[in-house]
């Protein structure tokens, strides 16, 4: 099965040439090449405005990967995927972590804020993903509403997402895994004479993600079942953990209660906002699915609400058992209860917690591999990686170039930079959703009035301007008000604009976001506060890895696409005229 209708015989999945990474034209010589990035600005302002939609997006692009993804999920798979793909190394690792050096007791709302704009997020994402159920997730909801500049921008973070996120999971799993064979964090890592921070070299996190990855390869289905069994060992393990550390609870434990202060709070937030990060893994299985509109909303709304309790019990929890200056910030759990006499009860956490991360690693090692293989199927990365084996029914090479980069990441680089790197990143994308959904509910192509269109941009540079403003004041000094007095006026009039001088263009047709503009302009505020809530550190990496992506784009992926999308015309009209091309072609 391929995009053309011609019957011809069917290729063998194991293959290796040119033509599977580089089939575009521009590609085919030297001479193709070069003449192709002569005309980088041309293809650049064209791609720029481009917009595929929601029939290309979930039938002309699953052809590329030849075979399809096999529907065999329910909203119950969903559920435990969401309860695997999230519960890990955030509760576990980053709650104790974040209370030690930024919040003190008051993690608690720190992840009551940061689940509350993860719940924004999980709006966006519900509704897009019954309206176009494919494995692209965000990279394809953003190629219909922003088109493919700003999916490209998107996917490279999501990629980056993925890989480190794998990396940071794994790194946890090491950890617990010493203090379940009660031996010093670090005791299994290989120590070396690195700049700090990479200098602790971690064997056991690369196998860790190469048995996830060869469980992802083998069956969804089977993965699936294996999810089901360690989640509910892990769900036993975290009501072990609410019920016991209460009982050992003291309330001292929790005074002074913010002794970072508000911005310390947010900070936290922030970080361990990445603990929410698994949940748009389920969005990706929406391909594999078998009746996205009623299985979808189950699974990640039902998912999410209850996994936002149980984190803010946690965290209580934590704060309650052991001072916040005691916890320590690689085991915290087991060291707590270690410290009020429970000594046998770090090896159930222990197991507990390297259960849950092992479910995020393999959970993760699904729907990364379709967003990967969504993003190979555009062109943006070689279409090799969006090849599915007939047999196996999952992109088993999508999930090897996944494995290989969150193994090296893995192998070198600690938590801490981690995790505030891969927050910037998911941050970022969960803000692009909501802009997204608010463009699709009031823009569409060829019937909204150019008029309203200018109206809603203006209305949207507002929203994301002033929440930059607010973020940008609390950045510099918390506790100066007047520049919120400013911003948080100017966000308001800017979602009320919308509300009031702009009429929806679409209605959802099963479920849809409640509350449009209010709750995604909000949900742009809360991710853009947060990020603003990262330390400049996070900045640098992220600004360096987006430099990079863009280097990428500008030789390859921007070739790639433009070459996809306008290859029917390219028999009828020379490419040296380009006034052909102003039109986009109806193929992505």
């Amino acid at each position: 099965m391929g995009d053309s209708d011609d019957h011809v015989q069917p290729r063998s999945y194991w293959r290796c040439s040119k033509q599977d990474f580089l089939p575009e034209e521009s590609f085919q010589s030297w001479n193709n090449y070069f003449s192709a990035l002569s005309q980088t600005w041309f293809r650049f302002k064209n791609r720029l405005t481009s917009r595929s939609d929601d029939a290309i997006e979930t039938m002309e692009l699953r052809k590329r990967s030849e075979n399809d993804l096999k529907r065999c999920l329910n909203w119950w798979d969903l559920i435990w995927f969401g309860f695997g793909s999230v519960i890990g190394a955030g509760i576990f690792v980053l709650t104790g972590q974040e209370a030690h050096n930024h919040a003190g007791p008051a993690i608690v709302l720190s992840y009551v804020a940061s689940g509350f704009s993860a719940m924004l997020s999980v709006f966006c994402y519900t509704e897009f993903a019954i309206e176009i159920p494919v494995a692209g997730g965000s990279f394809a909801y953003l190629r219909v509403e922003l088109g493919d500049f700003a999916a490209f921008i998107t996917a490279g973070n999501i990629l980056l997402e993925c890989i480190i996120g794998g990396a940071a999971v794994a790194r946890a799993w090491t950890s617990y895994f010493t203090a379940l064979l009660d031996r010093p964090s670090n005791s299994l890592r290989i120590h070396t004479n690195l700049t700090e921070g990479y200098n602790l070299l971690d064997p056991i996190a690369v196998g860790v993600l190469v048995i996830a990855a060869v469980i992802a390869m083998a069956s969804t289905r089977k993965a699936s079942y294996l999810n089901w069994i360690a989640s509910a060992v892990n769900t036993a393990v975290i009501i072990f953990v609410i019920v016991a550390g209460l009982a050992h609870a003291n309330t001292s434990n929790l005074k002074p209660f913010t002794p970072y202060g508000v911005e310390g709070i947010f900070q936290a937030a922030a970080i361990v906002y990445f603990a929410y990060g698994g949940f748009d893994n389920i969005a990706t299985m929406a391909e594999e699915t078998k009746k996205p509109s009623r299985d979808i909303p189950i699974g990640l709304l039902g998912s999410m609400s209850i996994i936002t309790v149980i984190y803010c019990l946690m965290a209580l929890t934590l704060s309650m058992m052991q001072k916040y200056t005691d916890i320590d910030p690689n085991a915290a759990y087991s060291v707590a209860f270690q410290s009020v006499g429970l000594k046998w009860a770090k090896y159930v956490v222990a197991f507990g917690a390297l259960k849950g991360m092992t479910t995020v690693l393999l959970v993760g090692a699904l729907g990364q591999a379709r967003y990967t293989t969504h993003i190979a199927r555009a062109h943006m990365i070689p279409p090799w990686f969006a090849l599915v084996h007939p047999k196996t029914g999952t992109p088993i090479y999508a999930t090897i170039f996944l494995t290989i980069g969150s193994g090296c990441i893995a192998f070198f680089s600690s938590l801490d930079i981690l995790a505030s790197l891969l927050s910037v990143s998911t941050l970022f994308v969960f803000m692009m959703m909501a802009v997204a959904l608010l463009v699709r509910r009031y823009y569409v192509r060829e019937i909204t009035p150019k008029r309203n269109l200018l109206k809603l941009v203006i209305f949207l540079l507002i929203i994301v301007a002033s929440s930059m403003g607010t973020s940008a004041s609390w950045g510099l000094n918390p506790k100066y008000w007047i520049g919120y007095t400013i911003t948080v006026p100017i966000w308001f009039l800017g979602t009320l604009g919308i509300s009031i001088f702009l009429p929806q263009q679409r209605t959802p047709k099963v479920w849809g976001v409640p509350l449009v503009p209010w709750l995604p302009s909000l949900s742009i505020a809360t991710n853009i506060f947060l990020m603003g809530s990262l330390g400049s550190q996070a900045f640098i990496r992220f600004g360096i890895c987006t430099g990079v992506m863009l280097v990428y784009y500008v030789f390859f992926g921007l070739h790639a696409t433009y070459d996809i999308a306008h290859q029917q015309d390219k028999p009828k009209a020379p490419q040296s005229s380009g006034k052909e091309d102003t039109i986009e072609s109806a193929v992505p």
